[in-house]
C-alpha cells in the first residue's frame, strides 16, 4: 500500500508543494488550504486535485494497514518487556490505533477541502488531526526500533555467553 501511494500521490509533489499531500494536511489555515488547491488546479497533463482525491480515497485502506501493524508489532514487543518498556509498548500499541482513527479524520478533511468546503475550521481540524497522528506513528515506530533492538541484543548477549560456556 506505501507504494502505491506513494505513486498515485507523486504528481502532488510540485515546486508550491513539496511535500504532495503532506502539504494539504499541513494547511492550518483556509488560505494555505485553498494555495494547496491552487497549486494542484490546472496542472497539464495531470489533474492533481483528483489524483488527491484517490491518494486520500487510497489512504483509508493504507491506514488500516499501518494501524494495525504498529499495534500488533508494539503489542507484541511489550509482552517481550517488562517495566517501562512494557507500558510504554501497551500504551503506543493504543496510541497506534488511535493514530489510525485520527488518519479517518483527517482524511475527511482532507475529502472536503480538495471537494471545494475550504474552510479555516475544516483546516485547522485536518491539521490537529495529522499532527497528532504523526507524532502517535512515529513514537510507536520508535518504540518498535528500540524496543526490536533490545531484544535482539539480549539475544546476542544470551547466544554469545552460551557459546563461552561450552
Amino acid at each position: 500500500m506505501m507504494i502505491i501511494v506513494a505513486q498515485t500521490g507523486a504528481t502532488l509533489k510540485t515546486p508550491a508543494t513539496p511535500l504532495g499531500i503532506l502539504n494539504l494536511e499541513f494547511a492550518y489555515t483556509a488560505e494555505k488550504a485553498f494555495a494547496v488547491i491552487l497549486a494542484w488546479t490546472g496542472l497539464i497533463p495531470a489533474d492533481n486535485v483528483f489524483a488527491a482525491i484517490i491518494n486520500t480515497w487510497l489512504d483509508f485502506i493504507f491506514l488500516l494497514f499501518y494501524a494495525l501493524f504498529l499495534y500488533q508489532a508494539s503489542t507484541m514487543l511489550a509482552i517481550r518487556h517488562t517495566g517501562l518498556l512494557s507500558t510504554v509498548g501497551n500504551f503506543l500499541s493504543k496510541g497506534s490505533l488511535a493514530a489510525g482513527i485520527l488518519d479517518v479524520f483527517e482524511n475527511i478533511g482532507m475529502l472536503l477541502t480538495l471537494n471545494g468546503h475550504i474552510s479555516n475550521p475544516v483546516s485547522l481540524l485536518t491539521f490537529l488531526f495529522s499532527i497528532v497522528k504523526w507524532i502517535l506513528a512515529i513514537a510507536a515506530v520508535l518504540y518498535i526500533l528500540l524496543a526490536g533492538s533490545s531484544l535482539l541484543y539480549k539475544k546476542v548477549i544470551r547466544t554469545a555467553l552460551r557459546n563461552l560456556s561450552k
